[in-house]
């Protein structure tokens, strides 16, 4: 059976405000399609670091996030952003987020795919 989503927007401000009461900022930095837009995060960590997440759907038919370091994008922040490029002109309905904390935490609730296992 499929499972029920909530609409991107929603999802979206929820994100945005575990960020934020955690004390980081977190940005929209384009606005996809409101009800069912993919959301690509990216996450600087203020020194020159980044990670980017992106959304697929499990074998259960959940929605998990990938670390982009699993297709062999680089962690600085110009490998991400050139990724976020290409992202952008693939996918006129994606949201892209950004968020900016210290400690490099991205905030999701989801499940996560990671090269280090996190």
């Amino acid at each position: 059976m499929h499972e029920e989503q909530l609409p991107t927007w929603l999802w979206v401000d929820a994100l945005i405000r575990r960020a934020q009461v955690a004390g980081a900022a977190c940005f929209v930095v384009q606005k996809g399609d409101r009800e069912r837009g993919d959301v690509l995060i990216k996450v600087s960590d203020l020194h020159g670091g980044a990670r980017a997440y992106v959304p697929r759907t499990s074998m259960e038919n959940e929605r998990v996030f990938s670390d982009v370091r699993l297709q062999g994008v680089g962690e600085s922040d110009s490998d991400v952003e050139d990724y976020i490029r290409r992202a952008r002109s693939r996918d006129s309905d994606l949201w892209v987020l950004e968020i900016e904390d210290r400690e490099g935490r991205h905030f999701l609730t989801e499940p996560v795919e990671s090269p280090d296992g996190e």
